[in-house]
């Protein structure tokens, strides 16, 4: 080799690693799998002066591959799908040739001269890059390989990151529209908690249906006391007759085909989707909207938020019903009396029967109303969250703090929010509207659908019993955080999850059973009292096991309470 040669050579090898180099930053920095793509087809069509070449990418959901980028004619255009059956082994493979794979290439219906990179990451194969022969019909130097292996190496790490970008901020979107539904929920139900007028309810629906969803027709129908009709509308042509009203109760909780329900209704009045609204297991309230101003579909964010603002509003008005039929039903009667009824009202009942499982639950109040509290809420997946709760203090003001307490659970229990970041939001908006002085004790949990585990966070309470069959002792549900309302959310709540297996026993309790006094006011019940009791008891029935409880603690108490009592079992048989 000739000097002139020697340098010619060795000023091409600094170029082409300069284009490495540039081009690397280059794809790296981007963000755009489109725009790393198109940079790798046209820099090594260009510099080698490749007259065909194509981009194929691999989708993992068929395992067929599109084509991203194709120039040249005769190959597949853009955007065509192609199904390749591609032997495994050559996908670890850095270079494939037509002479050697030519079953693979007539796939492609490309010439056997042709050369497949393989653009893969460490892990994962993304697809290929398809180069047809040079212009000069000359060979690939083992130079010109290298360069056309270290780009395509270069651009499968900028794929992968621009794809990684690409999931963060879809990720990220999500999240602000679910952190932005989770605090209008939040300020909607400390506006409705104030609310006792159920016109005043319908108007403050209508005005977050209009406002936060930009929906223009909609309506809301409720059934109070057997009777059905529409509350709240807007953009509705025909009031809907009392016919009408049944049709729509008997629907599905969830109907998004309007055109199969064949109501004349529904497709007069354009509506897109119908929702269900139960209250304790029976649906109260059916909500309808037509298309949104922005003419996006309804997704499922979109349709958990309307179930989740349909249901505050709901439980608002069943709570402003309740008010009005006890003073309707009893116009003298005390305050008191009247919250009380209003606070059992609240508490479920029936309790759900859950496959497999035994449950029993019992809230004694020391008063006519307490600070006790306990829930079970179906959640949209088909499982069942659970909930167990204690104020501090007895009375109206307990009694009301539960009640929030309450509807923000009900709020919360559609959406599609972990028990974590559920619980820090409670506990913010119970510190910043609550005196200092008022706190609650908070355990609750996730049961899946399947009913074999079970998700938990326990904010200061009581930790739960779990006895396992065979163990004398039992497992203390204990993972979490502070109580709340004492404090701003500065960490996050810690959750856990355990798994249930038949003959599993559970028993959630508040402080009024183990802080039970004798009658000297010398002794507490206190843990290994109510263990004993358990451990007795521990092959009968939930609700044998709750009565023996009961009974056990008014025989040491002989009879009188100075707490609030509340107590679930729950057996998996």
């Amino acid at each position: 080799m000739s000097l002139n040669e020697s340098k010619s050579e060795d000023r091409q090898s600094r170029f082409e690693l300069r284009t490495l180099l540039e081009t690397s930053r280059l794809l790296i920095e981007s963000q755009d799998p489109d725009f790393v793509l198109n940079n790798l087809l046209l820099i090594t069509m260009g510099k080698l002066l490749i007259a065909k070449g194509m981009i194929l990418i691999r989708q993992p959901a068929n395992e067929h591959y599109i084509v991203s980028k194709s120039k040249g004619r005769g190959w597949f255009e853009e955007d065509t799908v192609v199904e390749l059956k591609v032997d495994a082994k050559l996908l670890n493979e850095h270079v494939i040739y037509g002479e050697q794979h030519q079953a693979l290439f007539d796939q492609l219906k490309v010439d056997k001269d042709s050369i497949l990179f393989n653009l893969r990451t460490t892990n994962h194969h993304l697809g290929f890059l398809c180069l047809g022969p040079k212009g000069t019909k000359q060979p690939l130097s083992s130079r010109e390989m290298e360069f056309i292996e270290s780009l395509s190496i270069i651009s499968s790490v900028a794929i992968a990151n621009s794809r990684m970008f690409q999931e963060l901020r879809k990720i990220n979107r999500r999240l602000d529209r679910k952190v932005h539904d989770l605090n209008t929920l939040l300020e909607l139900s400390k506006d409705f908690n104030l609310m006792v007028d159920q016109d005043e309810i319908a108007k403050v629906f209508k005005f977050a249906m209009l406002g936060q969803m930009l929906i223009r027709t909609f309506f809301f129908a409720l059934d109070a006391n057997g009777k059905k009709s529409m509350i709240a509308s807007s953009g509705i042509k025909v009031p809907p007759s009392g016919d009408d009203c049944k049709e729509l109760f008997g629907l599905d909780d969830v109907v998004n085909d309007i055109p199969e329900t064949n109501s004349s209704f529904l497709i007069d009045n354009d509506i897109n989707l119908v929702i269900g609204l139960r209250f304790q297991g029976e649906k109260i309230g059916v909500v309808g909207v037509g298309a949104r101003a922005t003419k996006e579909q309804y997704g499922p964010e979109e349709i958990n938020f309307l179930q989740s603002l349909g249901n505050l509003a709901l439980l608002t008005i069943q709570k402003s019903l309740l008010l009005d039929e006890r003073i309707e039903n009893r116009r003298m009667e005390e305050e008191l009396n009247l919250a009380k009824d209003i606070q059992r009202g609240l508490l479920p009942d029936p309790l759900p029967e859950i496959e497999g499982m035994e449950i029993a639950a019992i809230n004694i109040s020391s008063r006519q109303v307490g600070g006790d509290y306990f829930d079970f809420v179906p959640t949209p997946d088909g499982g069942m969250v659970m909930a167990i709760a204690d104020v501090t203090g007895k009375g109206v003001p307990a009694s009301l703090l539960m009640a929030n307490l309450q509807s923000m659970l009900h709020a919360l229990a559609p959406i599609d929010i972990t028990l974590s970041d559920a619980t820090g939001s409670i506990n913010t908006i119970i510190h910043e509207n609550t005196p200092s002085d008022k706190f609650i004790t908070f355990f609750w949990g996730k049961l899946s659908s399947d009913g074999t585990s079970f998700k938990y966070v326990n904010a200061g309470h009581n930790p739960p019993y779990l006895f396992r069959k065979g163990k004398k002792e039992p497992d203390l549900l204990d993972e979490g955080g502070p109580i709340l309302g004492a404090m701003p959310t500065f960490m996050p709540y810690e959750d856990d999850v355990t798994d249930l297996q038949s003959g599993d026993l559970l028993v959630f309790y508040t402080d009024g059973v183990t802080e039970a006094m004798n009658p000297e006011k010398t002794e507490e019940y206190e843990e290994e009292r109510l263990k004993d009791c358990i451990r007795k008891n521990r092959e009968r029935s939930s609700e044998e096991i709750m009565q023996a409880i009961i009974d056990d603690i008014m025989d040491f108490s002989d009879n009188i309470q100075y707490d609030d009592i509340t107590i679930i079992v729950i057996k998996v048989s």
